[in-house]
């Protein structure tokens, strides 16, 4: 079931308080601020698409923070990347210094694990889609390249983003669990392309590192070859004519080692492909197989320490009548 929070029904010098809580509780915690005199109006509809939080808030202006010390309170949370879509209102995202405006019809970047802070002058309804950042296989340099940077409906991806995020917050609440997984897929997949188009589209004077262009050959290499038992830093190296040194050494600022980013883009696609649900649904072992893992045993521990179950649990979760909770 999704969640559903309105004020209709509450004394109006307790609105404003209320919908702060649900929203805290229910996306991430934020200090909400009314910029209008009049009893706070506002209604938060949420739901779950596998790992995906989709959530409408349609409300009266405010001024909604993410400040140090909520994300302190919480340390063990794990970072997500956000993404607002405008459906009506203007909406102006603060982070790291930089500033983006969205009209209706755009969306806005951001990154749960450093402050912000969002301005909707008017009356507003946005949809955000939260999920958690180690999903996207993005360096940590995109990611902060990317927070705080708008896109408008006719700009890079966003005519095929955009509308596709709409429809998807506009009937998240009817999918069951096992199409919600596969829609969250697609979800990671979208946004990684976004974070990384958006990384590329650097103001002039915001040099690319030198081995900026190299880094993402390798991960386009890793991704054409995921499935190869074979696809380790030697090989990796030798394709890409430097040592495996070297091939270490680019990698440091990205926030993962080589291996550990084969091993997680596999995991993904595993987690992706047994929760599927089919006539024929493959083995767990004939899927680990399928994306370059060789040892059952390996595969098994190396799931349970990503997801926090087995594969055979996952995708027994993901079979049962009705799904998880939305």
């Amino acid at each position: 079931m999704g969640v559903r929070v309105t004020t209709a029904s509450v004394a109006d010098e307790d609105k404003a308080a209320y919908w702060n809580g649900a929203v805290s509780r229910t996306v991430v915690p934020v200090e909400v601020h009314p910029l209008t005199p009049r009893p706070f109006d506002g209604l938060l509809v949420s739901h779950r698409l596998g790992y995906v939080r989709v959530s409408t808030l349609e409300a009266d202006a405010a001024r909604f923070s993410r400040t140090a010390a909520l994300i302190e309170r919480a340390p063990g949370g794990e970072p997500q990347i956000g993404v607002g879509v405008q459906e009506e209102g203007r909406a102006v995202l603060e982070q790291d210094g930089r500033r983006a405006e969205v009209s209706p019809g755009g969306l806005v970047v951001y990154d749960t694990a450093r402050p912000y802070a969002v301005d909707y002058p008017e009356r507003f309804r946005t949809h955000l889609f939260h999920l958690p950042r180690r999903l996207l296989g993005v360096p940590e340099r995109d990611l902060r390249q990317a927070a705080a940077t708008a896109l408008g409906p006719t700009e890079g991806c966003g005519p095929v983003l955009l509308p596709f995020l709409a429809v998807l917050a506009a009937s998240a609440h009817s999918y069951p669990a096992p199409v919600g997984d596969r829609l969250a897929g697609s979800v990671a997949d979208l946004l990684s392309t976004l974070v990384a188009q958006l990384a590329d589209a650097r103001p002039a004077g915001e040099a690319d590192t030198p081995n900026a262009h190299l880094v993402r050959r390798v991960r386009e290499y890793i991704e054409q070859h995921l499935a190869e038992p074979e696809l380790v830093p030697e090989r990796i190296a030798h394709a890409h004519h430097i040592s495996v040194r070297y091939l270490h050494r680019i990698f440091e600022g990205e926030g993962v080692t080589v291996s550990r980013l084969i091993q997680q883009r596999r995991l993904e696609a595993c987690a992706r492909e047994l929760a599927r649900r089919g006539r024929t649904a493959p083995t767990v072992s004939a899927v680990a197989q399928r994306w370059g893992f060789v040892n059952p045993a390996h595969f098994s521990r190396s799931f349970r320490a990503a997801f926090g179950v087995s594969p055979r649990e996952w995708r027994e979760r993901r079979e049962a009548p009705g799904g998880a909770a939305g």
